[in-house]
Order: structure tokens, then C-alpha cells, then sequence
């Protein structure tokens, strides 16, 4: 198949030429419209319901929301995971899906099931599907700066102008507003006026609810014309509200809102804030891009409507972006192009430095941009994105995409050069020769091939990673194969000469002494063997105390210091404390450009946080300016500062780790402990003990286990009674009470195409103390006015933050980083202190989750599926020599090519990871195909040289070049990547 192959391609030479140079024209197409991110789409197939339901504790919560939800959702096909999170008023529920669901058909199933529980759930539950967007998909973050503006006219802006427009670009889920305040109209009832007049607070909301509204009376018909005749009674103003009528005196005069109430433009409770640089309260835009979209366009899209945006804004409005996704995508994407161009220069180095002319050089490197396209093209064609992994995948394929090349172009440039084959054509010398070595080149790039495709079989967040490396590396090999029995035997027809030419110095001076290294160790053979077999038991004991880890972490530039405070802490002390951390940090730590920290949940709910946790988002100066250019000594100087502080927790992440944590675990931390059982009490107590374990181990760092205990509850209890004796019901109370302290939204004013929200609320004392409650009185239909103390009992109760369900059980967590050493250690060393230290209730159990999971199972994968590849290469290597023993001496050479890596790792202290897996299958690949090159040429040489040390000796001296080239330029290619910083 070979030789026909290339008989055709050498018998239509300018045809083959015109093909590539078109196939490389469609790369060049395919590369430009590939979508660019940072990483990949490592989000799994997930929907979010996010419930309301105002007033609910979170023991409350999960019995009447996220129970009767969970259980209905649980026969929903393809789904893998269903966790849950009940808090003060919020129900967060997530479902994860199998891999290959559409998103659109589990959006529907969810919503479907979630349709037939509403009913069953409390009447003032609100919410729904959360938008369409994955974890990671928070692509930008801006401050609205104004020094004239207030935090309501901030927020206004930005949720009505801003983030309106932002919602119209093409690939944006949601603009999310975090901060400020959000404007209200509000009727603050004056409760001794009401009970003078004897108007009731249901007469007031009723009054208000019914009186708020334009409508159509009908049509009119005059001469030859037509009229719509109608109402204008919508509520547009403070007068508005006020001059409402809601009833009369005995007298007969008019009583009206203002009478019995205060109206004023007010701001809705607030859930959250936002604060900067440790000045002031800030105000805060997040957008969230579409689920599947290319990152890079959506983020040029957004950016420059935001450009657009600012223009149109009042000239002291501006539109501060701290967090931008693109910066991370073209640091990545520039880190790997730029170590794609030092390797090409290298390769070409090395290629001219080997064969002696640069015509030869440029006819190996020629493979290279036209390999990359044929990539780029099968890229597009599988939906792929150019990403640090994909484009990483074909980084650590450069330096083998040119073997093929080597060896073709080396035997065909010694055959021009054979003075024996003078007499024959160019074509045919060179067709000779291609066709000598193609079945030892088809062998070795099969092979390499099948040694990666292991790799294709990895799941959860390590497939979604490694896949696209191991996609790029099959495509850019499959590519330089095919180019390599086509493309090059072409151009080197045209562009390699027929003529006797003197192997280059460098190569006669290689050549000449390891002959006689050659001769020396075929002369001690016992000796070589022994040395070699000492080696690699060295390794192996070296490869056993190397440390195991998933991945290295990669370097976003950002920082995010989570914080956390006493669970029952206001909303106020709660932001005081943030504006001192942050003023601390910027005066102690230069590095330090600006500060903008979340406390609380925004306003979707997509982050629901307890007004005592805030991420504290750090914008750095860039690495080199720092005083120490380490991230690690940075941790340790916002470590200095932050313990300063009495009564926090801290722990430090970054913007992608941190949603990726969330996303897989529902923490943020390397490793998460997972405690399940019945009781909360009970599991929380086991989590505080595994706490304090974690803590005593090397290596632990940030061991987190949140407060879920002392959250504050003023418990207000019927006295049934009283109340039967007054004729009030229990519904009546609870909504009196609610309008007092929380306020209830009653309608709509329309502020042009801004809907405000109308809202009955109590006075400002109300919110600030149950003294006030206590001395309130309730106003009957009849006109009597009743102390509250009357009607219920006050009591002081504490309560958890939280209750977190996973698959229907519920769970606590502990989470941690790991410092200084490997992660599989760690939680080795870990699990027996846990177990020898702790004994579980019956019907508790633990479960080890974050990135040690990830590690866990892909090591299980790769530990059976690598060994199966490897009996798939001995058998074609069999069939390709027809001989075992001979398919035996290649992949005996394996274990010794491995030596220098395992030391490598050994010596420098770096782990064995996956992304070190993906290297050491790229070593096995190259020392497969230089045995293949070298056995293949003793077969050839076998016929013609009686002496088997012969055939050794010369076989080995003809392939030494070969066998150089491929493994220096695989070796040499890598190190722009070992090198490369950020």
C-alpha cells in the first residue's frame, strides 16, 4: 500500500503539490475560525434550580424546597449526581448529566419535574432554572466608578442600562449586578395613624395592589374614525402614591396614603455587597457567557459593547474591568505559540547541524507548518477549540512530527549521494529509497499513535483536559505520516541533489567515536547488560518514592482569598471587616494593585454565600515587578496580614480553580473529605474532628471546615388562644410581621422602561432590633388595636448555616490544599490517621474527593488500558518483522528509555502526574520508533552481511544519524515548553 502510495504521488508530482498547498490554505482557514479559551470545556452537562422562599430556615428550606424537588427529580434519565444546599431563604439544587446529554434536552426534563412539584411547595417560592451558562463561566468583572453617582444611582445604571445592553450580545447568559442598592417606592405605614383611622394594613396593600394600573375600556366609533378609550391609572410617582385614596372617616373625609403612612423612594434588602480596595461600598457587573460559546469572540463582543457602552454614559461614569477571561486565553495561548516557534528554530538547528545543508533542513522542517494545519483543519472538524491543552498536546507532538521526515529524507538524501546509484533517475532513486524505509516509518508513527490513545479514554475532568492533547497529538502525527508518503519524497525531487556529498563533521566525528563506544560494549556485553539492568532497578526505586499528583496548578495570575466570619454576623460588621483586611493588605503587600471583594450572594443566587463569606479578588502587578517573583511567598505574606485578624477563616484559590472545585466537589480545595450520615450534629462533629487530624499532617495548608452552627433565629411562636379569642389567623400575623420587618412587594411603578419595585416595609427601627418588634400592636378589622406581646412568644434559638445533600444523604466537608509535597501521600497519610484517630457512628461513611479523585481514576485507567496498548504494539511489531523475538527487542528498549525521565522527575522533586504520563508515553513512542528504524535496517542488511555482529555494527553506525536526529529533536523541541514561565 506504501509503495503505491508514493509511485502515485511521484508520478503526479505538481499535483501533489497543488493538493498540499490547497489543504494548507484550508488550515490556514480552519486556525483563524478555531475558537480560543484558555482551557477546555471541562464543564460537565449541568442544570441549576435556584428556589426562593423568604423567611425559611434552613432546616425549613430543605423539608418543604430542596426535599420534595430532590425526590422528584431523582428518575430523570443520564443523570449522575444531584447535590443540593439549603440556606436561609435559598435552595441551590444541581444535577449533573453523562457526558453526550443535550443541555437543552435536561433543561427541559428539570424543568418538566420542577413544574409538577411547584404546587407542593410553599406559595411564596419563587425562582427556577439558573441560566444557561456552566461554572466557568464568569468571562469578565467591572466596577461602575462615578464620584458623583450614589450607590442606588450606580446600581440603577447598571441594571438598567449596563447590563440591558450586555444582554443582547450574541453568546452572554446573564449580566449578573452585585452591590449598591437596588431602588425602591416605599409605603412606610405609620401604625398609630392606621389604628386612629382604623385602617388595616390588608386595606392598605389592597388599596395599593388595585389602584395600580392603565387599562383599555374599549373602542369608539365617530364618523369615519375609531377611538380606544382608556383608563390611566398607573402609580408613577411619590405624589401619586400618596394622594391614593383608602377610605373615609366617619365625617366623610377623604383619608389617603399620606395620612396613615410615609411614602419615600427606599432600597430592597440586600442580600450582599461589594466593596473596593478598602475605600468604599462598591457596585459591581459579572457576565456570564453561554455554555458552549467561544470564550475569545463572546469576550470581544462584550468588550467592545462595553466601550460602546461608556461613550454613551455621563462623562464622569466609567466602567472599571478588573477580572477579563481574554488575558488568562492569551497569556496560554501565547505561552504555547511562543514555544512553538523557539522549537520549530531549534528543530531546524538541529536538522541543518545533521545533515550538513540547509536545502535537507528545510526539506525535514516543511513538515511541520503543514502538519500543523492539517491539525488545525481536523480541529475544526471535531468542534475542538485551540486551547493550552489542545495546542499543548501538539507542542509535545512537534518534536516527533518531523521522525517521519527525518528518516524518509535521511535515506533518500544517502541514496543520491551513493556513488553505485549514479546511473538511475532522480525519481527512481528517490522512490528506492522511500519505499526502503516507509513500512519502518508506517510501523513507528502507528505505534507512537497507539501508545496515546489510552489517553482518549480517561473520564470526568482528566478526559475533558487530556483528551484534546491526545486528539491534537493523533491528528499532527497521523498528518506528518501521511505528508511524510507524499509531500516530502516530492520536494526532495525537486530540491535535493543527485550527487556524492560528505556527511557533515559533526556526524563523521559521532559517527567515528561511537564505533568505538560500539565495539567496547559488544565486547563487555555481560557487563552493558548488568549496568543497564542496575539502572533500571535505580529508577524503579526512585520512580517509588516520586510523589503522585493529578496536575500542576496552573498560574492564573489571580488570586482569591476566601474569608470567613462569625455565622450570625451582620451585614454591616460583616463589610467593616472586609474594608480593614483590605486596607491592611494593600498597605502591607505592594504587589497589590486593587482590591474587589464579594460578600454575601448576588442577586440571581448563582453564588449563594452567607453575608460571613466574601471572596476577596486580588489584582496583582505583573510577576516581575513583585520583590519576591513567587506566588508561594506572596501566600505567605497575605498569611502574615490575615492573621492579624481574630475570629476569620481564610483560604486562598483562584478564579478557574475555584469554580472547577465548586463544580466537581461543591468545594474549593486540592483535596475535599466528604462525611455522610443522618444526623447534622453528628456530621458536624466528625468534620471538626477531621479538621483538626488534617491539620497535624505535613503538607496541610488552608485546612477549611466552614462554621455551620451559631447562626441566630428569633424563634416567634402563636399563642393560639388569644389570637381565637381576637378571631386572628396565624397567616394574618405571620404576613403583618413580614411586612414590618422584611417588607412585601405590592405592584409595579413604571419609571419609562424601568420597573421599580412598590414595596410596604416598617420603619428603619424595625430592621435594627426586636425591641421595637416587641412594642408593636396589631389593628383587627374592628378597630382594635392589640399589644404583640399578646398574640405570640419570643424566643432566642441558634441554628445551622447550612444543609448540604448529596444523591439525598447529608453531608459535611472539610477541605484543604497540600503544600511541599505529593497529593497521593498526603491523602495516604491522611486516611490512616483518620482511621486510626476516628470511629464512625453506624450508617456514616467517608468518601475522598477533589483532585485526588480526578488522580485516583485516571491512574486506574491508565493502569490497564497502557499495558493493553503495549500488547497491541508487540503484536504489530510481530506481524511487521514476523518475527516475536525481534518485536521483543524493541519494546525491551521501553523500560530503559524510561530511566532518564524517572530520575528526571526524581531530581528535580516534581511529581508523576498525568501531564507527566502524557510525556513519558511520547518517550515510550520515540524509543519504539528507533527500534523499529534500526531493527528494520538489520533486516536489510541481513542478506548481503553473513556476520550478525556485522549486521550490528554497520546497521547501527548507517542508523546512528537517524536515530539521533529523532530522539535530539523530540528532546530539543520540549525544552521552550520546560522553560516557559507564567
Amino acid at each position: 500500500m506504501s509503495d503505491k502510495l508514493l509511485s502515485l504521488a511521484l508520478s503526479r508530482r505538481f499535483f501533489v503539490l497543488i493538493a498540499s498547498l490547497t489543504l494548507f490554505f484550508f488550515g490556514i482557514q480552519s486556525m483563524r475560525v478555531l475558537p480560543v479559551d484558555a482551557y477546555p470545556d471541562i464543564a460537565p452537562v449541568q442544570v441549576k434550580i435556584l428556589l426562593k422562599a423568604s423567611g425559611m430556615t434552613p432546616e425549613e428550606m430543605e423539608s418543604r424546597v430542596t426535599m420534595p424537588v430532590e425526590q422528584n427529580l431523582q428518575s430523570i434519565a443520564n443523570q449522575t449526581v444531584i447535590r443540593s444546599l439549603s440556606k436561609y431563604g435559598l435552595s441551590d439544587i444541581t444535577i449533573d448529566f453523562k457526558e453526550g446529554t443535550d443541555i437543552y434536552w435536561a433543561r427541559a426534563q428539570v424543568a418538566q419535574r420542577l413544574s409538577e412539584v411547584f404546587d407542593q411547595l410553599p406559595s411564596d417560592t419563587k425562582g427556577g432554572l439558573a441560566p444557561i451558562t456552566t461554572p466557568l463561566g464568569e468571562v469578565l468583572m467591572f466596577t461602575v466608578e462615578s464620584p458623583t453617582l450614589t450607590l442606588v444611582q450606580k446600581r440603577t445604571l447598571l441594571d438598567w442600562v449596563i447590563n440591558k445592553r450586555l444582554r443582547t450580545i450574541e453568546g452572554v447568559a446573564e449580566a449578573n449586578a452585585l452591590g449598591g442598592a437596588v431602588k425602591t417606592y416605599e409605603v412606610v405605614p405609620n401604625y398609630l395613624a392606621m389604628q386612629h383611622f382604623g385602617i388595616t394594613l390588608e386595606t392598605l396593600q389592597s388599596t395599593l395592589e388595585h389602584n395600580n394600573k392603565n387599562d383599555g375600556i374599549g373602542r369608539l366609533s365617530i364618523g369615519e374614525q375609531s377611538l380606544f378609550v382608556r383608563t390611566q391609572g398607573a402609580l408613577d410617582s411619590l405624589e401619586a402614591i400618596a394622594s391614593l385614596m383608602v377610605g373615609q372617616d366617619p365625617n366623610g373625609r377623604s383619608i389617603r396614603v399620606s395620612d396613615i403612612a410615609h411614602v419615600r423612594l427606599g432600597v430592597l434588602t440586600k442580600t450582599g455587597f461589594v466593596t473596593k480596595d478598602g475605600k468604599e461600598e462598591a457596585v459591581q457587573g459579572l457576565v456570564l457567557s453561554r455554555k458552549g460559546e467561544d470564550t475569545s469572540t463572546v469576550l470581544k463582543r462584550i468588550k467592545a459593547e462595553l466601550s460602546a457602552i461608556e461613550e454613551d454614559l455621563p462623562d464622569d461614569v466609567r466602567l472599571d474591568i478588573f477580572y477579563d477571561r481574554s488575558e488568562l486565553v492569551s497569556k496560554a495561548i501565547n505561552t504555547v505559540s511562543h514555544a512553538l516557534i523557539e522549537a520549530l528554530v531549534l528543530i531546524i538547528l538541529v536538522l541543518y547541524l545533521f545533515l550538513g545543508n540547509a536545502v535537507s533542513a528545510f526539506n525535514v522542517a516543511i513538515i511541520l507548518p503543514f502538519a500543523a494545519m492539517l491539525t488545525f483543519m481536523a480541529m475544526h472538524y471535531f468542534g475542538m477549540s485551540a486551547n493550552l491543552m489542545s495546542l499543548g498536546g501538539l507542542a509535545i507532538a512537534i518534536g516527533i512530527l518531523v521522525d517521519s521526515a527525518v528518516v524518509m529524507v535521511e535515506n533518500i538524501s544517502a541514496a543520491l549521494q551513493n556513488a553505485s546509484r549514479q546511473s538511475a533517475s532522480k525519481r527512481d532513486i528517490v522512490l528506492q529509497a522511500a519505499q526502503e524505509v516507509a513500512p519502518s516509518i508506517i510501523t513507528g508513527m502507528v505505534i507512537i499513535i497507539i501508545l496515546f490513545l489510552p489517553l482518549l479514554t480517561l473520564e470526568g475532568l482528566e478526559g475533558k483536559l487530556f483528551v484534546p492533547v491526545a486528539l491534537s497529538i493523533v491528528f499532527a502525527l497521523g498528518a506528518s505520516l501521511f505528508l511524510a508518503l507524499s509531500l516530502i519524497p516530492v520536494i526532495s525531487t525537486f530540491l535535493l541533489k543527485k550527487a556524492p556529498h560528505e556527511p557533515p563533521k559533526m556526524v563523521l566525528f559521532l559517527e567515528k567515536h561511537y564505533e568505538m563506544l560500539l565495539h567496547y560494549v559488544l565486547a563487555r556485553q555481560k557487563t552493558t547488560i548488568a549496568l543497564s539492568v542496575a539502572l533500571a532497578l535505580l529508577a524503579f526505586g526512585a520512580f517509588l518514592n516520586v510523589g503522585k499528583t493529578f496536575m500542576p496548578t496552573l498560574d492564573e495570575g489571580n488570586i482569591i482569598i476566601g474569608i470567613e466570619k462569625n455565622p450570625s454576623i451582620a451585614l454591616q460588621a460583616s463589610l467593616d471587616i472586609d474594608l480593614k483586611i483590605q486596607q491592611a493588605l494593600m498597605r502591607e503587600v505592594p504587589e497589590i494593585r486593587s482590591i474587589v471583594a464579594r460578600g454575601g450572594s448576588d442577586e440571581i443566587g448563582l453564588d449563594p454565600m452567607g453575608l460571613n463569606d466574601t471572596d476577596t479578588f486580588l489584582v496583582l502587578a505583573p510577576k516581575e515587578t513583585w520583590r519576591v517573583p513567587s506566588t508561594a511567598w506572596l501566600l505567605d505574606q497575605f498569611r502574615e496580614v490575615l492573621e492579624d485578624f481574630v475570629g476569620i477563616e481564610y483560604s486562598f484559590t483562584q478564579p478557574i480553580a475555584m469554580r472547577v472545585s465548586e463544580m466537581l466537589s461543591g468545594s474549593r480545595g486540592d483535596i475535599v473529605v466528604n462525611i455522610y450520615g443522618e444526623e447534622t450534629q453528628t456530621i458536624e462533629t466528625l468534620a471538626k474532628e477531621i479538621a483538626r487530624i488534617a491539620s497535624g499532617i505535613q503538607g496541610s495548608s488552608d485546612v477549611y471546615k466552614k462554621a455551620n452552627e451559631g447562626v441566630a433565629y428569633w424563634q416567634i411562636s402563636f399563642n393560639d388562644q388569644a389570637m381565637a379569642r381576637y378571631s386572628i389567623s396565624r397567616d394574618a400575623l405571620s404576613h403583618y410581621l413580614k411586612t414590618a420587618i422584611d417588607g412585601v412587594h405590592v405592584g409595579i411603578i413604571q419609571e419609562g422602561l424601568r420597573r421599580i419595585d412598590l414595596v410596604i416595609k416598617g420603619d428603619t427601627p424595625l430592621q435594627q432590633g426586636m425591641s421595637s418588634v416587641r412594642h408593636m400592636r396589631y389593628l383587627t378589622p374592628n378597630g382594635q388595636s392589640i399589644p404583640l406581646e399578646t398574640l405570640v412568644n419570643f424566643t432566642q434559638t441558634l441554628g445551622p448555616v447550612q444543609i448540604v445533600h448529596e444523591n439525598g444523604l447529608r453531608k459535611s466537608l472539610v477541605q484543604m490544599n497540600v503544600e511541599g509535597r505529593d497529593l497521593v501521600g498526603f491523602i495516604q497519610e491522611l486516611k490512616s490517621a483518620i482511621k486510626s484517630t476516628l470511629t464512625l457512628p453506624s450508617g456514616y461513611f467517608i468518601e475522598y474527593a477533589g483532585e485526588y479523585k480526578n488522580q485516583q481514576r485516571a491512574q486506574e485507567k491508565l493502569s490497564y488500558i497502557v499495558p493493553l496498548s503495549i500488547v497491541l504494539v508487540f503484536a504489530l511489531l510481530w506481524m511487521t518483522f514476523n518475527s516475536a523475538l525481534q518485536a521483543l527487542l524493541v519494546l525491551v528498549n521501553i523500560p530503559f528509555a524510561l530511566i532518564g525521565g524517572i530520575f528526571g522527575l526524581y531530581i528535580t522533586g516534581e511529581y508523576m502526574s498525568v501531564p507527566a504520563s502524557v510525556g513519558f508515553i511520547a518517550l515510550m513512542g520515540i524509543a519504539v520508533l528507533n527500534g523499529v528504524v534500526m531493527i528494520h535496517y538489520f533486516n536489510t542488511l541481513r542478506p548481503t552481511t553473513p556476520k550478525s555482529l556485522d549486521v550490528v555494527v554497520l546497521g547501527s553506525i548507517r542508523r546512528l544519524r537517524p536515530v539521533l536526529m529523532t530522539a535530539t529533536i523530540a528532546a530539543l523541541g520540549l525544552i521552550p515548553m520546560l522553560y516557559a514561565t507564567g
